[in-house]
């Protein structure tokens, strides 16, 4: 394993002088996590294309290290271009983006009908068995919650969704308080942090049968890390899905939901992976984390201007 991590996530957005001077109207604070609501709320579906064409163009023009770091990420997977292919390539990942967010707050807020057709389905029958607990894991990819949010609703599975905690406190208690409102007592957010009990918890969760779904592409801050590759280039992973799946001997399901259309949405499973369990923990730990990279490179190949990482990777 590697040393401890840079003090922000390795792949999370940089956060400089705009943040501590802006607060809660910096693009993570909660000032837009409540417009956000609000604006699904109070313009008709039918209309949303055209604020989402407005704030693609406002947050492409200003957020310009953003938008460096997805170009950068890109030429990993699509290869060198030139600088007009990169404002196409940047413009394509923020529109998804924007698209994504909006349909996760439509979801949680509306009746709005949503079309989500599963792929491979024959691995989730694999391991979803009602007497055995197991993980799904994915990336910053798509529109994860609302895969993970399926199995509670449609077949009445607890699930616990495991993520990093947001930047701003105050945006941090809004998105639980919406998400608590929309799926009831059956999904648990639980923010990451260094309480060992939270470990416990999961552990136990996952004892009784139920869910654990996590985003396995991003060490915690100051946490230890796991060498991988993405795209033949290092790529630190964080060791706790692995761990977890080790100490409970459930299996790992990766899972990619991909946005097809207006709320439509095809949830893609790949084959389980059980992590193993040798004397050498390490190892078992390392092994895991691999198989899940080279998941996680399948699915961006997949839908690369769909990959929302927002940090540059690589020099």
């Amino acid at each position: 394993m590697a040393a401890p991590a840079e003090a922000t996530p390795p792949h999370a957005p940089e956060r400089g002088w705009s943040w501590r001077i802006l607060g809660p109207f910096h693009i993570t604070g909660v000032f837009w996590y409540r417009l956000h609501r609000f604006i699904l709320r109070a313009v008709p579906s039918p209309f949303l294309w055209i604020l989402s064409a407005v704030f693609t163009a406002f947050f492409f023009v200003c957020l310009r290290k953003i938008r460096a770091a997805i170009a950068s990420n890109l030429e990993a997977v699509l290869g060198p271009c030139g600088w007009w292919e990169r404002q196409r390539r940047i413009c394509r990942t923020m529109w998804s983006f924007g698209w994504c967010l909006n349909e996760r707050y439509e979801r949680l807020i509306t009746d709005r009908s949503f079309q989500i057709d599963p792929e491979a389905i024959e691995h989730w029958n694999e391991v979803a068995r009602l007497d055995r607990g197991f993980m799904l894991v994915t990336a910053h990819l798509g529109n994860f919650e609302v895969g993970s949010m399926v199995p509670a609703q449609m077949e009445l599975r607890r699930v616990h969704l495991v993520r990093e905690p947001e930047a701003d406190a105050q945006a941090q208690a809004f998105l639980r308080s919406v998400v608590a409102g929309f799926t009831q007592a059956r999904y648990t957010m639980h923010f990451q942090n260094d309480d060992p009990l939270q470990g416990m918890e999961l552990l136990d969760a996952l004892r009784r049968g139920d869910i654990v779904a996590v985003q396995g592409d991003r060490p915690r801050a100051g946490g230890k890390s796991i060498d991988a590759s993405l795209f033949g280039r290092p790529f630190p992973l964080p060791p706790g899905p692995a761990a977890l799946a080790r100490t409970a001997d459930a299996p790992l399901l990766p899972v990619f939901v991909f946005r097809e259309g207006r709320r439509r949405y095809r949830v893609v499973f790949r084959p389980p992976i059980r992590a193993p369990r040798t004397d050498d923990r390490a190892a078992d730990l390392t092994a895991t984390m691999r198989r899940v990279a080279a998941e996680i490179e399948w699915a961006i190949r997949r839908a690369p201007h769909q990959w929302f990482c927002f940090r540059r990777l690589w020099p």
